[in-house]
């Protein structure tokens, strides 16, 4: 185990013990082992006291759990983890846990009230959005009430934004996540938190020209190895663009210790670092007296 100097906030983590898998596709393995190159004990899922065993083991502190929606019902790849599955994982260890609401854009809303009891009932502090899953742009109007509400409930919204990774079987999934597609949003919602997570490749140019166009606009490093970062992106990150980035490993696509490692390796200033690996996502998400 490596001792860290800064305890990391893990902001995009699945949770993948037997309680969530039961729930997921059956082609998951082959998506997470074959595609991504997870570990085949990975693979067969991750307990809560092993995740935390990893955790510890990277120095990250605390990690977002999401509620995930993936494809509305019907989809033929469609899969939803239920909240119950990540309130059990929060009431168990409260400590290390926060939840993320999982957006279904086709819900209307019945969503919009789903997630404002998440937030308010259940404790949840965030929303989370896949529009390749539901082929839905982050700017078409089917999102505008979630945006509405988080505004309201001033709470944040993440969003994949980038190629879509997943290639399900016998239904290929159309990439809709260009970070172009945040700038209309941004002017409809100047109060809006809005973050783009997995580095928007291939287009990062354009998500980091997003972030700084817009003061509410924020990007997360999960889903792609840092050793694999555009030159911009880690430029970004130790200049100009430092409080504008929250880490994340969206686990299990990355694991912890290599993620850990790997951020270590690209010799970040001190204060970049930080502000990545921690004080940024406390200052974003409204955690000061959380932690």
């Amino acid at each position: 185990m490596t001792e860290h100097d800064i305890q990391a906030i893990d902001a995009v983590v699945n949770i993948f013990n037997a309680d969530a898998l039961q729930y997921r596709p059956e082609w998951r393995d082959e998506f997470f082992g074959d595609k991504i190159g997870a570990s085949a004990e990975t693979v067969q899922g991750v307990e809560l006291d092993e995740m935390l065993r990893r955790m510890d083991a990277a120095g990250i502190e605390r990690g977002f759990l999401i509620a995930v929606k993936c494809g509305p019902p019907g989809h033929p790849s469609c899969y939803h983890i239920p909240m119950e599955v990540v309130d059990r994982a929060i009431a168990e260890h409260p400590d290390r846990f926060f939840g993320l609401y999982g957006v279904d854009p086709t819900m209307g809303m019945k969503g919009v009230r789903e997630f404002q009891h998440a937030i308010e009932e259940r404790g949840y502090i965030g929303a989370h959005g896949y529009p390749h899953w539901f082929e839905t742009p982050i700017d078409h109007a089917r999102w505008y009430p979630y945006y509405t509400k988080c505004c309201e409930l001033d709470v944040p919204i993440q969003f994949q934004i980038g190629q879509s990774m997943v290639y399900a079987p016998d239904y290929p999934i159309r990439s809709v996540g260009q970070p172009i597609t945040m700038d209309a949003v941004a002017c409809d919602f100047p109060e809006l938190k809005l973050i783009g997570i997995h580095v928007g490749i291939p287009w990062t140019d354009e998500a980091i020209a997003m972030a700084w166009k817009h003061k509410n606009v924020y990007l997360g490093c999960d889903a792609h190895s840092p050793k694999y970062w555009p030159a911009s992106f880690v430029q970004y990150i130790n200049t100009y663009g430092q409080d504008k980035v929250i880490f994340g490993t969206d686990f299990p696509v990355l694991d912890f210790e290599r993620t850990r490692q790997e951020i270590e390796d690209l010799g970040f200033r001190p204060e970049p670092k930080r502000k990545l690996l921690r004080d940024n996502v406390i200052r974003i998400y409204g955690l000061e007296d959380r932690l």
